[in-house]
């Protein structure tokens, strides 16, 4: 069956194993793809769903993903959220939060990643059961 809808967002990056040490560490993401063509390049996913995030080393990042543009992961609870919070303010990475914006927003941090992309951690946003919610197609 051919992939349909979204299936990646691509970012560049000047260390690339930093960059897949960081989303293994606070999105539980695993390389599923890499190679060598005019740059290294490799796949990330947490396997929940048919997505990745595909990571091209780069000579420099002009253009980072900022807030509020950034990346977004869901944890389990809020005790994984303040988990994650206290390992990157030990790796001095946490940005913003943990905050509790309430419902839709839910328990939420920003985190830098080594190259000043955002990653967004969170509890509560319940964005499947939105989607679920609005209907087919």
């Amino acid at each position: 069956m051919p992939d349909v809808g979204l299936t990646h967002v691509a970012l560049p990056v000047t260390q690339l194993d930093e960059s897949i040490a960081f989303y293994a560490k606070y999105a539980q993401m695993r390389v599923v793809h890499s190679r060598q063509d005019s740059a290294r390049v490799a796949w990330l996913s947490d396997q929940t769903r048919p997505f990745v995030i595909v990571l091209i080393e780069s000579a420099a990042v002009p253009d980072p993903l900022r807030p509020f543009a950034h990346l977004g992961v869901g944890c389990g609870s809020r005790a994984e959220v303040d988990r994650l919070c206290g390992l990157a303010r030990e790796d001095q990475c946490l940005t913003a939060g943990p905050v509790d914006a309430g419902d839709p927003v839910g328990y939420w941090a920003f985190l830098r990643d080594p190259d000043g992309h955002t990653l967004e951690i969170s509890f509560g946003q319940e964005v499947g059961l939105t989607v679920d919610g609005a209907g087919g197609s």
